[in-house]
């Protein structure tokens, strides 16, 4: 694909997380952006008022770059990149009105970091699947990177990810500019899983956090939860990789410890007491790590790794023990 032509690339989703992707792409000179949302009064509003009127509404966006849609079928249409950018639980819903033939000679890049909750599947296993894309044709993107610093434009780094490195190296140059540096790797599987687990230990994070735990015993988890992360990802996709690289660590680090980070937030709220359904409800955004916990345990079922730190949110979440004894247990098997 010619970096000289006009690249037109196609973002599927309205939150943070795709506005901030958005105001990355409206960088580059060669780009024109095909936005879907839901929310009719968002598109209305950005059609007038040229911000987001739900998320990161001080990122003014480039009316002579983006043109928003309302259906996903005129969205993708011309589209050279297609990037999902909605939250894992509803990625089924956003792309109802798409077949393969809609996808067909596209490249298919996922920001979702998450799984398809009932089907406890990869975002790109998914879109293999349900659309017949090869997997060569996807990418996908991993931090360590927030959307709101991207908002307010301080230096960010982004893995992009994909089975073939120069599939990656294509769409790294797209989301590079002057705050953002986006570096290429080969290891789809490896970044995708890694992505999805360090949800789950920023809930941790979170939920002792709001049990008073300190920074002491924080470190300590996460640096246990990365060597669970590498055994879990090991286990399912065997091959060499440096799990202390930013693709890896350094994601799970800025999501376990950041003041962005939803998915620590709404583990502090369960660690303070809030009920799973109480705190979904405080929260305006998905936190993901909900959803991943209980299709990593699923997955786990047949694998058998260690995985003590997802267990016990699991124990948290889902089987409502109290997060002060589960963590009591936790921490007699952390080292």
């Amino acid at each position: 694909m010619s970096f000289l032509n006009n690249i037109k690339i196609a973002v599927i989703g309205g939150g943070s997380w795709a506005t901030a992707l958005i105001k990355i792409l409206c960088e580059q000179n060669n780009v024109q952006i095909r936005w879907w949302l839901r929310n009719q009064r968002d598109i209305e509003h950005i059609r007038k008022f040229h911000h987001n009127p739900s998320y990161l509404s001080d990122v003014v966006l480039s009316p002579k770059k983006i043109k928003v849609f309302e259906k996903t079928t005129e969205a993708v249409r011309g589209a050279d990149y297609v990037i999902l950018a909605v939250p894992a639980a509803f990625v089924q819903e956003a792309l109802r009105d798409l077949s393969g033939k809609h996808l067909q000679g596209k490249r298919i890049v996922s920001a979702i970091k998450g799984m398809v909750p009932d089907q406890n599947m990869l975002i790109t296993d998914w879109i293999s699947k349900e659309f017949g894309i090869d997997l060569h044709e996807t990418c996908v993107i991993a931090g360590p990177c927030h959307a709101e610093e991207v908002a307010l434009e301080k230096q960010s780094y982004l893995s992009i990810a994909s089975t073939e490195c120069p599939s990656a190296e294509d769409f790294a140059k797209l989301m590079t500019c002057r705050y953002v540096t986006a570096n290429p790797l080969d290891d789809l599987y490896g970044v995708e899983y890694a992505a999805v687990m360090k949800n789950i230990i920023a809930l941790a994070c979170g939920i002792t956090h709001g049990l008073g735990y300190g920074d002491n015993f924080q470190a300590v988890l996460v640096s246990n939860a990365m060597q669970e992360i590498g055994n879990f990802v090991t286990a399912l996709d065997p091959r060499e990789r440096n799990m202390s690289s930013s693709a890896y660590l350094g994601d799970l680090l800025v999501t376990a410890y950041s003041q962005f980070s939803r998915n620590r937030l709404f583990g502090n709220m369960i660690g303070r007491g809030y009920s799973v359904k109480a705190a979904q409800l405080e929260m305006k955004m998905i936190a993901e790590g909900y959803y991943a916990t209980k299709s990593i345990t699923e997955m786990n079922k047949i694998h058998h790794v260690s995985l003590p730190i997802t267990n016990a949110v699991y124990r948290i979440l889902y089987e409502e023990q109290a997060p002060g004894m589960v963590m009591d247990e936790l921490k007699k098997l952390l080292k």
